[in-house]
């Protein structure tokens, strides 16, 4: 192996989360339940950006935890709660939803992301609008 080679490999390493950009970034999410009157429009901050990740090609001549395959997740988050208007009484109107503090580089967490990216965008809303902040 060359050694700008080597060289390269360890900068990647020992930087490679420096190089990262991942953060909150302002996203909007639309609701709606078949029994209430509008769509809630709701404005709200989720993590994403680029993560540095290693190829796993080079397995054999690394370590495995020098091959991540890192995501853009929720380093801190919290939840807050909107009130989807034009509900009957029998219907639940409130919606909770995450907001991203902050942000970091690392494994997907089934427990509050969805892992897998979606095929149909489906954010949209088939009744009259209202904004929530």
């Amino acid at each position: 192996m060359s050694p700008f080679f080597v060289m390269s490999l360890l900068f990647g390493l020992i930087f490679g989360q420096t190089a990262s950009l991942c953060a909150p970034s302002e996203y909007t999410i639309h609701v709606e339940k078949r029994e209430c009157a509008y769509c809630l429009a709701i404005n709200t901050t989720i993590c994403a950006g680029f993560c540095m990740t290693r190829d796993s090609n080079g397995k054999k001549l690394l370590l495995k935890s020098a091959l991540s395959q890192n995501v853009c997740t929720y380093k801190e988050m919290q939840y807050r709660t909107a009130l989807i208007p034009g509900c009957p009484p029998h219907t639940a109107p409130y919606y909770s939803y995450p907001v991203a503090v902050s942000c970091k580089c690392g494994k997907c967490n089934t427990d509050y992301s969805d892992c897998v990216r979606e095929r149909v965008r489906t954010n949209y809303c088939t009744k009259p609008q209202k904004l929530c902040n």
